[in-house]
């Protein structure tokens, strides 16, 4: 059962960490661990995740209904098939299907042992790691309209299904696949955000259901916290955007190493249970 009180916590967490590349299903996994709270289970994140994909989708309402409508369009008049915004509901269609089938295989481990606090712990200083890399070595000249390509969507792609594994974090993966074929930070972020939204609502509705079997929480607390992420992931994603116009994402790497170095010496020492 997860308490309002908790639901509070959880909402915040998610609303501030969704879209910074720390993983925001490793937070709330470590934070409920700490408190002593029972594991919300990947039933929850799910569903909260559908407040701060609602962010994305308000904050990128215009692109986001330019690539629909223009899509839409294409599929039957020719002309319009090579715009940019017709292409670009391709890419992201393509860039789905790698953590749908992920998904769909791995459905037991995400729910059991990817939570793990251990790998947990791991995940986020090896994509840490790589993640610098990534930053260090990137050119920063790609953008999307010029140069996204169905090759491109499909590495970006597999890099977002890297995320089923907390600690990895969704839009950290994605935006190292996009720094690592030399994209522009912004344009990396941009396309991770616009690539998670079928992934995230899908699985945040499939996920609807299971709200009251069971250990999952109770609607109540579960939409508050749903509430919440919305309102702090819209602040978020607007900072964390024009953030990283102007900065590198060393801040973020080195948090990134210190969680988990202390995540695996909490484990180590006994004062946290890998599995609770």
């Amino acid at each position: 059962m997860i308490s309002w009180f908790e639901a509070v916590v959880l909402g915040l967490i998610q609303g501030l960490t969704e879209f910074l590349p720390i993983s925001s299903s490793a937070h709330i996994r470590v934070a409920s661990a700490f408190f002593g709270w029972e594991d919300p289970g990947a039933a929850f994140t799910a569903v909260i995740q559908l407040g701060t994909e609602a962010a994305v989708v308000i904050y990128f309402r215009k692109e986001i209904w330019e690539i629909i409508s223009t899509w839409t369009r294409s599929l039957w008049t020719p002309d319009l098939r090579g715009h940019h915004s017709a292409r670009m509901g391709w890419y992201v269609i393509v860039g789905t299907i790698p953590i749908v089938v992920l998904g769909l295989l791995f459905k037991d481990s995400i729910e059991s042992v990817f939570r793990d606090l251990r790998l947990i712990g791991t995940t986020l200083i090896v994509f840490g790691l790589i993640l610098w890399f990534a930053d260090r070595t990137a050119r920063n000249r790609l953008t999307l309209e010029r140069h996204l390509s169905f090759t491109h969507a499909l590495v970006y792609g597999f890099a977002q299904s890297l995320a089923l594994i907390p600690g990895v974090s969704r839009s950290g993966g994605t935006i190292s696949a996009g720094l690592l074929l030399d994209y522009r930070r912004e344009e990396a972020a941009k396309y991770s955000f616009l690539l998670a939204i079928p992934a995230v609502l899908g699985a945040g509705f499939l996920e609807l259901s299971k709200i009251g079997e069971g250990p999952a929480p109770d609607w109540g607390p579960t939409i508050l916290a749903t509430v919440i992420s919305f309102v702090v992931g819209y602040l978020a994603v607007s900072w964390f955007l024009k953030y990283i116009s102007t900065h590198r994402f060393t801040g973020f790497v080195i948090y990134r190493i210190a969680l988990g170095v202390l995540i695996i010496a909490l484990v180590s020492t006994g004062v946290l249970d890998p599995s609770a």
